[in-house]
C-alpha cells in the first residue's frame, strides 16, 4: 500500500488524453502567466535558486495552473509526488499517506504532498498535517480557490508561506490557444473577434479554454466563424462569483469605493457584476443606502431618501425592473458630495461612551419628579433654552468630570458648508454664554 496515493502511471500514448492533460508544461518555464512568482526574483524562484523549497499555500482562482506548478515543484526538488483531494479523502487515507511517506524517508526519498481544495479540510484533518511538516515526512503544498486566512488555521498557516496566483490575462490565454494550435496543427476556425470573445469567455481560466478550444475544433469547420456564429454554439462561462465567500466582499468592496470615489461608471459596473453573479438587490439595496449615511452624509442630506425611495420601488417592481431604481440612486450617490464627518464624530462618541459609561450626566439637565430629588440638586440650574436669547442658553451637557470634546467637523462640500457654519456660530456663542 506503500503507493496507493502515488501519481498513478502515464497513460499509454495511444490513449485519449485531453487537450489540457497533452499541454502541460514539463518544466516552470513554460508555465503561462505566473511570472511574478516564478520568476528568478519571486518567491517560488527564489526558493528554488537557494534550494530551500518550504510547505506552501497556493492560493488563486480555477485553471491557472495550481496543480502544474506542483508537480514541477516536486519534478525540481527531486521529491515523490503524491497528490490527494480533500473532498474525497478521510482520515484513513491520510494515515496512509503519512505511512506511504515514511516508509519513502527512510529510504531517502521525501514527499511533496498536494492537496487539493485543502480548505474543505476540517481544523482536525488540518492539524494533522502539523508534525509530519515538522519533523520533515512532508512538504506541504495545498491549493485553495478561497482565502486562506479565511479557511486555514492558524497553526497550518504559521507553518506555509501563501502564495498568490493570478488569474490569467488575455494575453496569457492567447498565448495558450497558439501552443493549442501547435498542438493539433490547425488554426482556430474563428476570425479575430471571435477569437478574442473565445478569450473573454474563459474567464481567466487556462483549462476552461483549452476545453472550449477542443469543443471549436471538434466541429470540423473550415468556414472562419464571427462572433454571433460562436455565441450561438457555445455558451458562456458563469462569472466567479460565491454569494457567502471572498468574490462577493471583494465586488462589495469596490462597489463601495467606487462610489465613495466619484466614479458612476465603476460603480455601475461593480453593481452589474454582482447582479450577474446572482447577487440579492435587496443586499445591494442596503448597502447602498448604507454608502449615503457613511460617505454622504449631511453633504447632501436628500442621498438617503432618494435610496430608500429606490429600495421602495424595487420592492414594488420586483426584478428585473426595480434594478433600475437602485442603479439610478447609486449614480445619484457617485456623483454627491462627500462627507464622512457624521460617520467619524458617531464612532468616536461610542469609543469615548465605551471608556465613561459610567460617568452621570449633569444634575442641571435630569429630571427632578420627587422631592428627595430636587433636595440633592436634580433640574437645579437648568436653563430652558427656549427661554435664553436666541434660543440658545450655551449650557454644558457633558458629564461634569469630562472635559467638552469637539467631534462632528463638518466639511466645506454641499450642505454642511451651511451646518459648519451654524455649528461654528453656536461654538462662539456657548463660550460668550459661559463666560469664556
Amino acid at each position: 500500500m506503500s503507493d496507493l496515493f502515488d501519481t498513478p502511471h502515464a497513460a499509454p500514448p495511444e490513449a485519449p488524453r485531453p487537450l489540457a492533460d497533452r499541454l502541460r508544461p514539463k518544466t516552470l518555464d513554460e508555465v503561462i502567466g505566473q511570472q511574478k512568482v516564478l520568476s528568478r526574483d519571486g518567491p517560488l524562484g527564489a526558493m528554488l535558486t537557494a534550494h530551500s523549497l518550504s510547505s506552501l499555500i497556493l492560493w488563486g482562482p480555477p485553471g491557472v495552473g495550481k496543480t502544474t506548478i506542483a508537480r514541477l515543484l516536486a519534478k525540481e526538488t527531486d521529491l515523490a509526488f503524491v497528490q490527494i483531494s480533500a473532498i474525497f479523502t478521510g482520515v484513513p487515507d491520510l494515515r496512509k499517506v503519512f505511512e506511504s511517506a515514511k516508509l519513502r524517508r527512510g529510504n531517502g526519498q521525501g514527499t511533496l504532498l498536494f492537496v487539493d481544495e485543502i480548505h474543505r479540510f476540517n481544523k482536525a484533518q488540518q492539524d494533522g498535517f502539523l508534525p509530519y511538516m515538522e519533523d520533515g515526512t512532508i512538504l506541504l503544498v495545498g491549493a485553495t480557490t478561497e482565502n486562506p486566512s479565511f479557511e486555514l488555521n492558524a497553526a497550518l498557516m504559521s507553518r506555509a508561506q501563501v502564495i498568490v496566483l493570478e488569474r490569467l490575462t488575455l494575453t496569457d490565454l492567447e498565448l495558450l490557444a497558439q501552443r493549442a494550435e501547435q498542438e493539433l496543427h490547425r488554426a482556430l476556425p474563428l476570425k479575430g473577434e471571435a477569437r478574442e470573445a473565445l478569450l473573454e469567455m474563459a474567464d481567466g481560466d487556462g483549462r476552461a479554454l483549452l476545453n472550449l478550444i477542443e469543443q471549436v475544433m471538434a466541429w470540423k469547420t473550415d468556414a472562419a466563424m464571427d462572433r454571433d456564429q460562436l455565441a450561438k454554439r457555445l455558451m458562456r462561462r458563469a462569472a466567479k462569483y460565491d454569494k457567502s465567500g471572498e468574490e462577493h466582499y471583494n465586488l462589495i468592496s469596490a462597489l463601495h469605493k467606487s462610489v465613495r470615489g466619484s466614479d458612476p461608471d465603476a460603480a455601475l459596473y461593480w453593481f452589474a457584476r454582482m447582479l450577474e453573479g446572482g447577487e440579492d438587490p435587496r443586499f445591494l439595496a442596503r448597502r447602498i443606502t448604507r454608502m449615503a449615511v457613511e460617505d454622504i452624509g449631511l453633504a447632501d442630506p436628500q442621498a438617503q431618501g432618494i435610496c430608500l425611495e429606490s429600495w421602495n420601488t424595487y420592492e414594488r417592481l420586483g426584478s428585473p425592473e426595480g434594478e433600475l431604481a437602485l442603479a439610478q440612486a447609486l449614480v445619484y450617490l457617485a456623483l454627491a458630495p462627500k462627507s464622512n464627518a457624521v460617520y467619524t464624530a458617531y464612532k468616536q462618541a461610542r469609543a469615548s461612551a465605551k471608556s465613561t459609561g459610567s460617568e452621570p450626566p449633569p444634575k442641571h439637565i435630569l429630571n427632578a419628579p420627587t422631592k428627595m430629588m430636587k433636595e440633592v440638586g436634580y433640574g437645579s440650574g437648568y436653563q430652558y433654552d427656549h427661554d435664553a436669547e436666541d434660543g440658545f442658553s450655551g449650557q454644558d451637557y457633558f458629564p461634569e468630570t469630562m472635559k467638552r470634546p469637539v467631534w462632528y467637523l463638518p466639511e466645506e462640500r454641499g450642505f454642511e458648508r451651511e451646518l459648519k457654519k451654524r455649528s461654528e456660530y453656536f461654538a462662539k456663542l456657548r463660550i460668550k454664554r459661559q463666560g469664556g
